[in-house]
């Protein structure tokens, strides 16, 4: 992810660092785990890069909840069929580990930073599996919360986590 990160930012060069991260976090796949890497690469402060990351992370996930399905009923009418299919059996795939426990399984979904999960999938999964706008609205945001800790771990080292608090 971090050779993808710094790709980006050597593209987005040019604009602010901020501007860079927020782009950054918009993007599935990596988004707000990729948009603190790229804080992290860039010197920006943690502390300033979290709300900004949050952000961008945040923004188009009431778009997939609300109008995922409408969307893909369309595209399915196009020549993206065949990726419409693709993401609809990768949220078939994740749906089971999600559904199990429901808004939990949607949580941790969405928190734990690993290949596949965030919030693009989990709202992906929450739209068209019929969660409750406010139960998956919720699910996500802490899941997106989770991310953030562990992240910040992960692209800052607990050394900077500790001189920050002291």
């Amino acid at each position: 992810m971090e050779h993808l990160v710094q790709t980006l930012i050597d593209a987005l060069g040019g604009i602010p660092s901020e501007l860079i991260i927020f782009i950054i976090s918009l993007f599935p796949i990596l988004e707000l785990r990729g948009g603190l890497i790229a804080a992290s690469i860039l010197h920006v402060d943690m502390w300033k890069a979290i709300p900004i990351c949050i952000a961008g992370n945040i923004l188009p996930i009431p778009f997939i909840l609300l109008f995922i399905e409408k969307i893909f009923e369309w595209l399915k009418n196009t020549r993206f069929v065949k990726m419409i299919n693709r993401l609809e059996e990768k949220a078939e795939k994740n749906a089971e580990k999600i559904m199990k426990h429901k808004n939990l399984g949607l949580l941790l979904f969405v928190g734990i930073p690993l290949p596949g999960t965030g919030a693009w999938t989990g709202s992906l999964v929450a739209a068209l599996f019929h969660f409750k706008l406010k139960d998956a609205s919720l699910s996500i945001l802490g899941g997106i919360v989770m991310a953030t800790v562990i992240m910040c771990i992960v692209s800052y080292g607990i050394p900077y986590l500790v001189s920050t608090f002291l």
